[in-house]
């Protein structure tokens, strides 16, 4: 007899979004299993943010149910900041709270929504720069650190609430091209770390090496889905071989 199947961390059922008339979101069906990396790509416009802002509760679906783990989260009884408690997200911009030094932005949400005591909040907080190479910045200002830095900042700050799932948004798209690759070597140390990710990214050889599922989103729709492999050698759907044949960026 075979063992049951586990039951995903995120699973999205025919969710529809529309801003005024303009469907954004036309019918998303994604599941998202334990400790995968699923990276979703497509121009600008494809509903990529979108459903991320969705999936955290920060846009209200039109139609459709998002699920994280058993529980519906659409459900309009739902409290929706217990939910996002369970969800780390890092944005394009970085959204650091300029007032506050960085180990005190790591730690807010451990001491103001979780209530843990402020020097367990910071044993862990430090604990996460050390895994950065940040914690010599501890008591530095955000606007002391470069862009990168920053980045990093806002990733520890989404990991130490210790979520189930963390939403990663275009989180490249802001730095200079040298601070990339710091940014996106820490995104490698978490899936070799067992993260669970939902990542949007235009860096097309970073999919392709990190991801285990790439999904192509084309207005507001799922084209195709599979591993990076298959997405980037061999496309089955032509709107992906011609989005694929369009940029520049060399896989290797």
């Amino acid at each position: 007899m075979s063992a049951e199947r586990a039951t995903p961390v995120l699973r999205v059922e025919g969710v529809v979004k529309r801003f005024g008339e303009h469907p954004v979101l036309r019918g998303i069906d994604l599941e998202v299993e334990a400790h995968e990396v699923v990276v979703l790509i497509g121009a600008s416009g494809s509903g990529k943010s979108t459903l991320l802002k969705t999936i955290n509760l920060l846009e209200q679906i039109d139609d459709g149910r998002i699920f994280l783990g058993d529980e519906d989260i659409t459900d309009p009884r739902v409290n929706a900041d217990r939910v996002r408690a369970r969800i780390g997200v890092v944005f394009q911009h970085y959204n650091l709270f300029p007032h506050m030094n960085v180990l005190d932005n790591v730690t807010l949400a451990a001491r103001q929504v979780f209530g843990i005591p402020r020097p367990e909040a910071e044993r862990v907080g430090l604990g996460l720069l050390e895994r950065i190479g940040l914690v010599e910045k501890a008591k530095e200002f955000p606007d002391r650190l470069s862009g990168g830095q920053q980045q990093r900042v806002a990733i520890a700050r989404a990991l130490a609430t210790d979520p189930e799932l963390l939403l990663l948004d275009e989180i490249t798209s802001a730095l200079d091209p040298q601070l990339v690759g710091e940014v996106l070597d820490l995104v490698r140390e978490l899936k070799a770390g067992g993260s669970t990710i939902v990542m949007a990214t235009h860096e097309m050889s970073f999919a392709r090496r990190v991801a285990d599922r790439v999904v192509y989103l084309k207005d507001g729709r799922i084209i195709e889905s599979g591993p990076p492999e298959q997405i980037f050698e061999s496309p089955q759907r032509e709107e992906t071989r011609e989005f694929l044949a369009r940029l520049r960026e060399p896989f290797a």
